[in-house]
């Protein structure tokens, strides 16, 4: 048995066999009815001790996938200020709007999402779910997989 295997095994609500199904889109209903809050604290306790926060410099790498994930997750809200509160809030990392706009602008400008003009904001959706659900998801198995690579590395290596 992996140390993944045992590791999903102490916490039935995440398993590899419901990441791979989430990461492939077989499973509808993960992406359904999940609010961020739960569905970080649900990987935050399954991953870590009580004393882990998300390191900046990691929110930023992928911080494209991350603003994908919050718009899809939210049925509201997805103008540009809740998503740097959601940022703070759930993922531990401050960050200028002049770090997120431009980026959530890329997005639209991919045509991932769109941005519809409300009266003093700008909304958010996802304007192409297949690309952003696969953008999500190849940073999830790139991130997986480097995950595992360096697990392997602390069991074998002497550091």
């Amino acid at each position: 048995m992996s140390p993944m295997e045992s590791a999903s095994e102490s916490n039935p609500q995440i398993s590899i066999d419901r990441l791979q199904a989430e990461l492939t889109g077989e499973d509808e209903s993960a992406a359904s009815g999940s609010a961020v809050a739960e569905l970080v604290s649900d990987v935050e306790s399954s991953v870590a001790d009580s004393g882990f926060s998300f390191g900046e410099s990691y929110v930023k790498t992928s911080l494209d996938e991350l603003l994908l994930a919050l718009v899809g997750l939210r049925t509201s809200d997805t103008h540009g200020k809740q998503l740097l509160d959601d940022l703070a809030s759930e993922f531990d990392t401050v960050l200028s709007p002049g770090t997120v706009y431009p980026r959530l602008h890329g997005l639209c400008d991919g045509d991932v999402l769109e941005q519809r003009e409300l009266v003093k904001t700008k909304e958010y959706t996802l304007a192409d779910e297949d690309a952003a659900r696969g953008q999500v998801a190849e940073a999830a198995r790139q991130h997986l997989a480097l995950g595992m690579v360096f697990h392997a590395a602390l069991e074998a290596g002497e550091f």
